[in-house]
């Protein structure tokens, strides 16, 4: 049978891109192994990037939104990205270093084995617009930390800090070792079809498809970060109070627009009820009115349109909606600003459209479940999601959810907040993503991890190895294999 034949679809490939690809290559062949110092001053620039330009950085993306929560900038945007860039500069030296293994018993005596992480080269980095300083800088720390040199295009729908990060970044980095470019619109399959040492693309599965698909006729490796639909289930023994007060939190972060974010959530029957006025209380409490600056508005008109058009789906296969800013002025979505509410769809089904996509707004869809097991039995019947959300003080039960569903990572008793955290990988599974970074796993990702084999003076291999074969070699090999196989 032969092997289908891929569809090589051929992109006007934009001068820049390819000069500074060439550059950055011809570079990495004239020092392919940044030493210590060079990648410290790699990682310290970073951070000095950021802080020199904050209030710039973050009017431009405000200006990209629309409207856009400066303190969710900062603290999901910067001091995320800080510590990541402080971790790296942490650990980066005890990374660096060769990693003695075990050797085989039959190369003994004087031979040794090593694990030495050395630099690609030229990384190619895809930035979605949702958060689109964190998923550039926190991928950066990585790369510089791993030695490598990087090219980033923004999405089209990040122009302003786009052309900001142009403007300002050659005062930090020649080119030679990083560049942003612009969208452009449309030449993302251009960028993607360039023979990078490895490709990071964070955004949709469907987009996620062709990136890796221009990447194969490369055989350039990628790390996908893609989504999903990522469930959180609250037990009959967590704090239904407790519980609201993380989710809801999560859920308007943001307007809900991160890949991470609960997608739709389990309660225990006959919970609705007091969920949904819990819910209320606390939009009342911190939005008072929907066209208030702390909550973000939706990124562009598409993007509003097509949560509009789900609810509107939902409600005409049978949905119940609760909009949860009913008891605040300015309650109604706001077109001209493209402000929507926090809204809980109720009587959800697998026909309505809000539960076959990832949602990426403020839409939160409730069932309900009477045992465990059914929980289960839902989300394994359905892409496994980036994330995972179990609400519960019983252990067992936790082990239970741990054990049953997989995802790409899981934060217990909250939501979103394992993304964060340094010291673990970030990555998905299956339909959500493949590869890690963060931390180690990210300074792995970015290098390669090269086994190196040393001979001692003396070689095992003239004892038996050597051709003809005569009867003590065949007794040899099967004591061997007695012994140690």
């Amino acid at each position: 049978m032969n092997a289908p034949e891929l569809n090589h679809r051929s992109y006007a490939m934009p001068a820049e891109f390819s000069e500074c690809f060439d550059l950055q290559r011809a570079a990495y062949l004239t020092n392919p192994y940044p030493d210590y110092a060079s990648r410290r001053a790699d990682l310290e620039n970073l951070a000095r990037l950021l802080k020199e330009n904050k209030d710039a950085l973050v009017a431009a993306i405000n200006q990209d939104y629309g409207n856009r929560s400066s303190f969710e900038t900062l603290f999901a945007e910067f001091f995320v990205v800080l510590q990541e860039i402080k971790d790296n500069l942490k650990h980066m030296k005890k990374w660096m270093k060769p990693q003695r293994r075990h050797i085989d018993v039959l190369l003994y005596p004087g031979s040794e084995v090593a694990v030495i992480p050395q630099p690609l080269g030229v990384i190619g980095v895809i930035v979605p617009w949702n958060f689109p300083l964190n998923l550039s800088f926190a991928p950066l720390a990585a790369i510089f930390a791993a030695g490598n040199r990087a090219m980033l295009k923004m999405s089209e729908n990040s122009v302003h800090l786009a052309r900001l990060l142009i403007e300002i970044t050659p005062k930090y980095f020649p080119p030679e070792k990083l560049q942003f470019f612009e969208d452009g619109g449309g030449r993302g399959p251009a960028f993607s079809s360039l023979p990078f040492d490895h490709l990071f693309f964070t955004g949709s599965g469907q987009t996620g498809r062709a990136v890796m698909a221009n990447a194969a006729r490369n055989l350039t490796p990628v790390t996908l970060e893609l989504g999903g639909k990522s469930p959180a289930v609250v037990a009959p023994d967590f704090p239904l109070a407790t519980a609201a007060d993380r989710i809801i939190w999560v859920k308007a972060f943001n307007a809900g627009q991160i890949c991470t974010n609960v997608d739709y959530v389990y309660l225990p029957e006959g919970s609705e009820e007091a969920f949904t006025t819990e819910a209320k209380r606390l939009v009342a409490e911190r939005y008072p009115d929907i066209n208030h600056p702390d909550y973000t508005s939706i990124i562009d008109e598409r993007s509003y349109c097509r949560l509009e058009a789900t609810l509107n789906d939902a409600l005409d296969k049978g949905a119940r909606v609760v909009n949860l800013f009913e008891s605040v002025h300015s309650a109604q979505p706001d077109r001209a600003l493209r402000k929507f509410p926090l809204t809980l769809v109720f009587n959800v089904t697998d026909d309505m459209e809000i539960m076959q996509r990832e949602i990426f707004g403020p839409l939160l869809p409730v069932k309900t479940y009477q045992r465990p097991q059914e929980v289960v039995d839902y989300v394994n019947a359905h892409d496994r999601p980036l994330a995972f959300y179990p609400f519960t003080n019983d252990a067992v039960l936790l082990d239970f959810y741990l054990k049953r569903i997989m995802s790409g990572g899981v934060s217990v008793n909250t939501a979103l907040l394992h993304v964060a955290q340094h010291d673990i990988p970030f990555g998905g599974v299956g339909a959500s993503g493949m590869g890690h970074y963060h931390g180690y796993e990210g300074f792995a990702t970015f290098s390669k991890m090269r086994p190196v084999f040393y001979q001692g003076r003396f070689s095992a291999i003239k004892l038996m190895m050597l051709p003809p074969y005569d009867k003590r070699a065949n007794k040899l090999i099967a004591l061997m294999i007695k012994l140690f196989g």
